[in-house]
């Protein structure tokens, strides 16, 4: 009997247990969960702040799941393997064999880099803990400061204004969401969030968080020296990779673990999958990190498939995500090319609530076509002769044929002259492109296409 050993009781770790049981009928599943719940959705903690579900909603697999599919579950920390000995030694002291390890350790909030970021009242959104604990601080609070460019951070800023503390958002350059949004993009996001009484604060950024003689936070330290008093910050600056158990041991790491297309790690009989894995992605030509629920659960599948045996290659799909923010509908699909500085990716948090991905990336030079007609924008990304990404603020009926395209890497030169004039004749050309390639209907004028988390 193979005994299967998986850290991680996240997306990635339970989707890759029910497909190693699916596969290996007999083989001992344990699965190590840093957490005392069962699996729960991430991206669902967005909506628990909102009060659109209670945080019972998120849990995602019920106890009965595990006794069903025969899979135990050991809560504690991870702490050190042995690929020698084929163990992991839990933080208490109890060492867990196994012949196939599955690591999915998942990423977790970046703290802030400040003096004082460990007092009570700063906030985060990204475990369940953490979101029941910035719920019962809401209702004792008055008035909250958001830090972060990201989509964890709005959501905070989002969840905040509707318990109707007085809310401030401050941000260190002059546009919103500078990594994925152009000017005009930053601007309708802009109005939306006024319209939900966030007060934005542009090029302004924090040098400590101060608190009171209890240890609690009582304001914030500006670049500037002044003081702006507050009762809590949402700290929303980026996620990391969970990288304890491996660090300064024999599995090759980059920003996370280096993983093949089978998931395999450096060390035999070890993978990695979600969060934590840097895995070969065919849209950027590297390999990437990506923190993104979809990706979790496809990696963990693939991973949990190839550890009983079969030989299947992880191929990242078209990324493709859509949210709504502030009441604004926004799907991202593809690469977006975003302008930076750096040579290498950025992460940082992105759409579909409490998900991210690697949009901001430099393979090759990027063309782009724009299209605006009031409150909706169309921005598309090409490389060569094909489209490479897409992005979609407002009206979303070119949502699923702009996927299409990017997902099947169509030759555009038809549309060339449509997308260089722009404007609503872009829109209603990329329709009828896609319907004569052969999809089956067009979407409806009145339709919107919305994905899920």
């Amino acid at each position: 009997m193979t005994r299967y050993l998986i850290i991680g009781n996240g997306a990635a770790g339970a989707t890759a247990a029910e497909e190693i049981r699916a596969h290996d009928p007999r083989g001992g599943i344990t699965i190590v969960g840093a957490e005392p719940y069962p699996m729960y959705s991430r991206p669902g903690l967005a909506y628990v702040i909102i009060n659109e579900i209670s945080d019972r909603q998120v849990i995602a697999r019920r106890p009965e799941w595990y006794a069903q599919k025969k899979i135990s579950v050991v809560h504690g920390t991870a702490a050190k393997l042995d690929v020698i000995q084929r163990q992991v030694a839990l933080a208490d002291g109890r060492r867990l064999p196994y012949d196939k390890l599955l690591i999915a350790t998942g990423a977790r909030a970046v703290s802030l880099p400040y003096p004082g970021a460990k007092l009570d009242g700063v906030v985060f959104l990204d475990t369940l803990d953490g979101t029941k604990e910035l719920l019962r601080k809401v209702k004792r609070a008055k008035r909250a400061v958001v830090v972060g460019g990201g989509i964890t951070a709005l959501e905070m800023a989002e969840g905040l204004a509707h318990h109707r503390l007085d809310t401030h958002y401050f941000v260190r350059k002059s546009t919103l969401w500078s990594t994925v949004f152009n000017d005009a993009e930053s601007k309708l996001l802009e109005a939306r969030m006024v319209e939900h009484e966030v007060k934005i604060h542009f090029n302004t950024e924090i040098t400590e968080v101060l608190g009171d003689k209890r240890g609690q936070v009582a304001g914030v330290k500006l670049t500037d020296g002044k003081v702006f008093p507050c009762d809590l910050v949402g700290a929303g600056i980026g996620v990391k990779s969970q990288l304890d158990l491996v660090r300064d041991g024999p599995i090759k790491v980059d920003r996370a673990i280096l993983v093949n297309e089978y998931l395999e790690t450096s060390a035999p009989d070890v993978y990695a999958a979600g969060d934590c894995a840097q895995i070969w992605d065919r849209w950027t030509q590297t390999h990437t990190l990506d923190v993104l629920w979809p990706t979790a659960i496809a990696s963990g599948r693939a991973a949990g498939a190839n550890m009983t045996g079969e030989r299947q290659p992880y191929l990242k799909g078209t990324p493709f995500n859509a949210c709504l923010l502030f009441g604004l509908h926004i799907t991202a699909i593809g690469q977006l090319g975003g302008a930076r500085d750096e040579a290498e990716p950025e992460i940082f948090q992105h759409l579909s609530r409490g998900s991210s991905e690697v949009w901001a990336t430099r393979p090759r030079a990027y063309a782009s076509a724009w299209s605006q007609h009031g409150p909706n924008t169309i921005r598309l990304v090409l490389s060569g002769e094909r489209l490479v990404g897409a992005l979609v603020v407002g009206q979303q009926m070119l949502a699923d044929p702009l996927r299409d395209l990017i997902e099947k890497q169509v030759d555009i030169r038809p549309l060339r002259p449509s997308l260089e004039a722009g404007g609503p004749a872009m829109a209603r050309a990329i329709q009828k492109f896609w319907s004569q390639i052969g999809k089956e209907k067009p979407i409806p004028q009145e339709a919107e296409v919305l994905g899920t988390s």
